[in-house]
């Protein structure tokens, strides 16, 4: 867990004169970036949540932008991947409706078991920016306007889209 912290710490240090990385440190800042990064997608979102995070994921701020992110677009497409679903599925969640309204936009999945010490939470935009916290139970967190660390994280989203697939329970959820 130190180690995660560090490369964090060194992830948001400073350069000079750069404007493309801010720190993060609470929930207000998190939801706020997470909706701002909406805005820097053209093709797509990929989320890697712990349990769709309703302070983030199910605020009138975030589905309002998303919605009008996936109405825009014919071609959007938005990837979730839940770590621990149960809470999501026993609590519900408005980004949940907004999934069964717009499911053909909207493909939610959650991690196999041999997945689930994932700690960390991040939403990527196409791979141009990143919302990124290296502990979910935790508000620090960045949003980088850097391509480079967008694809990084990018790429190992798609190695966990890839390696899980849809549970009936999130399949009842979606439809």
């Amino acid at each position: 867990m130190l180690a995660l912290k560090e490369k964090f710490l060194q992830m948001i240090a400073p350069k000079d004169n750069d404007h493309s990385r801010r720190a993060l440190a609470d929930r207000d800042e998190v939801r706020a970036a997470v909706a701002e990064l909406i805005g820097h997608a053209e093709r797509g979102l990929s989320i890697l949540t712990q349990d769709l995070e309703p302070e983030i994921y199910d605020h009138e701020i975030f589905l309002e932008k998303l919605k009008k992110f996936i109405l825009a677009r014919s071609f959007a497409r938005v990837r979730v991947l839940i770590v621990h679903p149960e809470r999501t599925m026993k609590l519900g969640n408005e980004f949940v409706t907004m999934g069964r309204r717009l499911n053909s936009y909207i493909e939610i999945r959650h991690a196999k078991p041999e997945f689930r010490d994932c700690r960390d939470a991040f939403c990527v935009a196409d791979d141009r920016a990143i919302v990124y916290r290296p502990d979910a139970q935790d508000w620090d967190g960045i949003l980088a306007l850097e391509p480079d660390l967008a694809q990084t994280y990018l790429e190992r989203f798609d190695q966990l889209w890839q390696a899980c697939e849809h549970e009936p329970e999130m399949r009842r959820l979606q439809l």
